[in-house]
């Protein structure tokens, strides 16, 4: 890379972090975004995902940054390390909580029997499942992707059965937070489903 490639990349990246996360005027109110409403259900994949029985979900865990209801994004352009903050924009709450919500919800759609952790004596199947990315991603200034990387293990018995790795991204629609926040909510409803015809190809508890 030239010096004159390096010094235009870091001039790009002050500038768009400069209106990503820095524009707005003193005062202006913070926007905040959640998931929106769940999407249609698949009728076809009712039958299936019903196998799955009555199943324990954990919270979601994951990175300190999950536990903040601030919305970040990355330049990979510029420097992939750097996560960065937007400055009038946050999620309604934690993107802990929205997951943990969401995938509930997405499971208990699919046909299943959605427990807490409270309900322990109901079932001897826990799902637990911790984030290893959740960020929205710009290859350059005005394309950016929303990224879910999520690792999920069952247990049975207080014993791993299986575990594995979900990752999926979705094309943000536009270069701000909000397209940031659409782009996240289908990439967690993409993993989601892989979840769910995860879970139900399973082999059933004993």
């Amino acid at each position: 890379m030239t010096m004159t490639t390096t010094i235009r990349n870091a001039l790009l990246a002050g500038a768009m972090a400069v209106a990503l996360g820095a524009c707005a005027s003193k005062g202006q109110p913070t926007a905040q975004y959640d998931f929106g409403p769940l999407p249609a259900t698949n009728a076809a994949s009712a039958p299936a995902s019903a196998s799955i029985g009555a199943i324990i979900v954990a919270d979601v865990t994951g990175p300190a940054a999950l536990d903040t209801e601030r919305m970040y994004y990355r330049l990979l352009y510029a420097d992939a390390r750097q996560s960065r903050p937007y400055a009038y924009n946050q999620w309604v709450s934690t993107p802990a909580q929205l997951l943990t919500q969401r995938i509930k919800a997405r499971i208990g759609q699919a046909g299943a029997q959605v427990l807490s952790t409270t309900d322990a004596a109901a079932s001897a199947t826990v799902l637990r499942m911790e984030v290893v990315d959740f960020a929205q991603n710009f290859d350059t200034t005005t394309s950016s992707n929303g990224v879910l990387s999520l690792r999920a293990s069952v247990f049975r018995n207080h014993r791993l059965v299986e575990q594995k790795t979900f990752t999926r991204s979705a094309p943000a629609g536009s270069a701000d937070a909000a397209g940031g926040a659409r782009a996240l909510a289908d990439a967690s409803d993409a993993v989601a489903s892989d979840l769910i015809a995860w879970l139900a190809a399973l082999p059933p508890s004993k």
